[in-house]
């Protein structure tokens, strides 16, 4: 039996989407067909589509009915967490061969490291760079030769941007192909301290640098559980992957097996077979009632409280925060992955990982067991770890019990009986607070403020000693609308240390932070954003505010007539639309949505209805 607040919201958003969930179907099952997509183009279309490929693939392509998988590929070298996709489109196309099919490179997209650009200009490019994927990704399939499709991504901007181009050609049947993430370096926790102790001056750039550098060290994905990882869970448990495919690690047999197995299955799953699947039916609103169980049960980015909304929107079906902030309340933090705790997705993963997580969250009616997924009907199928069996790809059922509940636990012992995210609405907005990993004493914080319009001010008035008492650091002009909503992760280490020396300290930001954010009471993603006339843009320095996510209020105390007579401010932000190719995404600026709405350019498909 699902739970009944899961049963509950499920139905609503069903309900909510229904008139447009309806025309969407409508429009993907127009889009199938019975032959090969390629049919349906002229002989000098086809032509050009297989002039490059070797004989075998011409073979298919020119004479055959076998099955087109068109890869769309996120491939770079600029990422650790793909740069192991440079051989994936050789491993995916012997394994189509080897069913009689095709495969071809339809196309790539755009995928940059938040980690390079964390702190600097590119940064404000990020969030934006979600829809410039998904517009990509039509571009790559707009070809119309393909009968199914595949997707290597991880990082990201990058899995939320691929899902929502698949789900606009939903007629296709889709599957995602992770990476995995590389092996284990200095610890997480290690590192967050070396950062504290460079802010504060007590240890060499050199020595810094030394420390990231054996943190992140080896092609594969961040070990920590940030957007990126996230995103690997929500689409095991979205039924996007194969089964257990997230955290095998880049080079080894098992993920050689996986890959393979992913391409063969998803070309099972064409219109030209019995199995017919395309990725626009098969996922529905329990699906995204899945993956924001998981987000939730596993202490997740809050990255997702945008991401997901869009998303969804590509399928026709429409999510609020207070469908999240719900579910939240009924889910129980099962796991312990930095920085909600000092473990990362590799010993997530020997601790019994997604089919233990899967296993336990069935069992307790947290999730909809009754999803279609690429592996057939229902997510059962998930509750399950692959191995190699002589050789062989496998499955079996994970570890009965957590092998290490420091950092997984059942369903009846979680570490918390919610998920930690809180939804806060009052006079300053309504914005998301993720408090996982911050001490219960802390998820009040009442004091004056400190406004800053970007993160150096904030450097700057720390290095001087502005900061050294309780304080609400408020940093606006953030917003999609003003900068793209950058991530504000220098934040992280000079607030951590005024937190270490005693004071009562919490951040109050129209901008976001993600999975990486951590100790610190932080209020995200406030909206009304500053530039479109939100109250964040009245805060003056000294005004009281309070950050309350025990009972989700996000507040000012200024007395409300003083308050309502209040200018709002202004913020000269021509130095962020230009360079790195800021100004290229003024059109993006002018377009985009609330962050409550998903902060996407795609807005009439996405405002909740």
């Amino acid at each position: 039996m699902v739970h009944p607040v899961i049963a509950e919201v499920t139905a609503r958003i069903a309900e909510r989407s229904r008139p447009r969930r309806q025309i969407y179907l409508e429009r993907i099952a127009a889009a199938a067909s019975a032959k090969p997509s390629r049919q349906a183009l002229s002989c000098a279309n086809q032509a050009h589509a297989f002039a490059g490929c070797g004989l075998a693939d011409k073979s298919v392509l020119r004479d055959g009915t076998g099955p087109s998988l068109g890869i769309v590929t996120a491939y770079n070298d600029m990422l650790s967490a793909h740069r192991p996709y440079e051989d994936y489109p050789k491993l995916i196309r012997e394994a189509a061969h080897s069913v009689g099919g095709a495969a071809l490179v339809a196309g790539g997209v755009p995928a940059m490291c938040d980690g390079v650009t964390q702190g600097q200009a590119g940064m404000e490019l990020s969030l934006f760079s979600r829809d410039v994927i998904a517009l990509a990704t039509g571009v790559a399939l707009s070809h119309a030769s393909f009968d199914a499709a595949c997707y290597l991504g991880i990082c990201d901007k990058i899995v939320p941007g691929l899902v929502i181009g698949a789900l606009t050609f939903g007629h296709l049947p889709s599957i995602m192909i992770p990476g995995g993430p590389m092996p284990s370096g200095l610890s997480n926790s290690e590192k967050a301290k070396i950062r504290q102790l460079y802010v504060e001056g007590k240890i060499s750039r050199a020595e810094l640098l030394k420390a990231e550098g054996e943190a992140y060290h080896a092609p594969g994905t961040c070990t920590f559980y940030g957007t990126a990882n996230t995103n690997q869970v929500m689409m095991e448990v979205m039924g996007l992957h194969m089964p257990g495919a997230a955290f095998i690690n880049p080079g080894t047999p098992l993920r050689e097996a996986l890959t393979r197995a992913a391409a063969q299955r998803v070309l099972a799953l064409t219109a030209l077979g019995n199995e017919y699947r395309p990725i626009g039916r098969m996922v529905d609103e329990r699906s995204f009632i899945n993956a924001i169980v998981a987000l939730h049960a596993t202490g997740g980015s809050t990255n997702h409280t945008i991401h997901l909304i869009p998303m969804a929107a590509a399928a026709g079906i429409s999510l609020t925060w207070a469908d999240m902030a719900e579910i939240a309340e009924v889910t129980p933090l099962l796991c312990r992955i930095y920085p909600n705790g000092t473990a990362d997705v590799n010993h997530f993963h020997a601790a019994g990982g997604t089919g233990f997580l899967i296993r336990e969250l069935l069992g307790a009616g947290l999730v909809h067991e009754d999803i279609e997924t690429v592996m057939g009907q229902g997510l059962a199928a998930y509750a399950k770890e692959p191995y190699l069996d002589d050789g062989e790809l496998a499955w079996r059922d994970p570890p009965e019990a957590s092998r290490d509940e420091k950092v997984l636990r059942p369903a009846s012992r979680p570490f918390q009986p919610t998920g930690g995210l809180k939804l806060l609405a009052g006079n300053l907005g309504q914005g998301v607070a993720k408090i996982s990993a911050v001490a219960p004493e802390r998820h009040v914080i009442e004091a004056p403020c400190r406004v800053f319009h970007d993160q150096e001010e904030v450097q700057e008035a720390f290095q001087a000693g502005e900061l050294n008492r309780d304080v609400v650091v408020v940093v606006r002009f953030q917003g999609p609308q003003a900068i793209g909503m950058p991530e504000l992760h220098m934040l992280m280490p000079p607030l951590g240390v005024l937190q270490d020396k005693g004071y009562k300290v919490a951040l109050v930001t129209d901008g976001r932070l993600s999975g990486a954010s951590g100790k610190v009471l932080s209020a995200l993603h406030v909206t009304p954003e500053a530039l479109a006339g939100g109250p964040l843009a009245r805060l003056q320095d000294g005004d009281v505010v309070r950050v309350d996510a025990v009972a989700g209020t996000l507040d000012t105390l200024v007395p409300q007539a003083e308050w309502e007579a209040r200018p709002l401010a202004w913020a000269d932000l021509d130095k962020h639309h230009h360079g790195v190719g800021r100004e290229l995404f003024a059109p993006f600026r002018r377009l985009v949505n609330r962050a409550d709405h998903g902060a996407t350019i795609f807005a009439s498909q996405e405002e909740p209805a």
